[in-house]
């Protein structure tokens, strides 16, 4: 399973939260506490946006923990909104298209969970998108697809409604199969952060949210601090909507 961290707030170094913390990102690509794996090492990436809400990423496919570029990166990119994935695959081989985030437009995505036996379903999933979003396949992944399917579903006028036919369309084409379905995604539009969580066996992979001053939000596979008095696991079955001013759940209608 991969780990997944993002922020809103004010303009901040990258550092603080992918480095820094006792439980940063990096730390938990090596020792997660909250997930199957303790080692998430096939590759990494980030996206941040800028003050203007245009959207850059960088990504690799060397663990986290042995870029030596990331270090630097991370102290020098300033940004108010950012997130950033450290990949355990579950499907799809180790190559850079795999890595996450993910873009579309303004958009950016990271996932963490999977698709339930995805292999079987692949092509009938692939089949509910239009023809001009399947040719913005780069890789195999589930995690992509998945992405694809929110934008095909409306990701950009309404995310709620998107997320809950995007489920809809899960439940109808996969159903209950040996593996169960898992989301834990974060995505945004360079003003929004939005958080999904669903699972088709109530078990969705964690994540956690905290907010600490004004208009400040972290969120985060497991906390990033070992006081984790000031986190809170997202509720399953939902989409939350962060923004600088507030944080609002919503459930899942599919």
């Amino acid at each position: 399973m991969c780990r997944l961290a993002a922020w809103l707030g004010h303009s901040t170094v990258l550092e603080d939260v992918i480095v820094k913390p006792a439980h940063s990102l990096v730390t938990q690509s090596l020792h997660a506490n909250e997930a199957k794996l303790a080692v998430n090492g096939d590759g990494f990436g980030f996206a941040w946006y800028d003050e203007r809400g245009k959207v850059g990423v960088y990504k690799d496919v060397q663990p986290a923990w042995s870029d030596s570029n990331l270090p630097s990166l991370t102290a020098m990119i300033q940004s108010p909104l950012f997130m950033a994935h450290v990949r355990a695959s579950t499907y799809g081989e180790v190559s850079r298209s795999n890595c996450h985030p993910f873009t579309y437009g303004r958009w950016s995505f990271i996932h963490n969970g999977q698709i339930g036996d995805f292999a079987k379903h692949k092509r009938t999933l692939e089949n509910t998108l239009p023809d001009a979003l399947y040719a913005r396949r780069s890789g195999n992944t589930d995690s992509e697809l998945l992405f694809l399917m929110l934008i095909a579903n409306g990701l950009e006028a309404d995310p709620l409604c998107a997320c809950a036919e995007t489920v809809t369309q899960l439940i109808k084409h996969v159903g209950k199969t040996r593996k169960p379905t898992r989301i834990a995604a974060l995505m945004s539009n360079g003003q929004q952060l939005y958080a999904l969580r669903y699972s088709s066996d109530a078990k969705s992979p964690t994540l956690y949210i905290s907010r600490a001053g004004e208009g400040n939000t972290t969120l985060a596979s497991e906390p990033l601090h070992t006081n984790a008095d000031n986190w809170q696991l997202i509720e399953d079955s939902t989409l939350t909507v962060i923004t600088s001013a507030d944080v609002r759940c919503y459930a899942l209608n599919a």
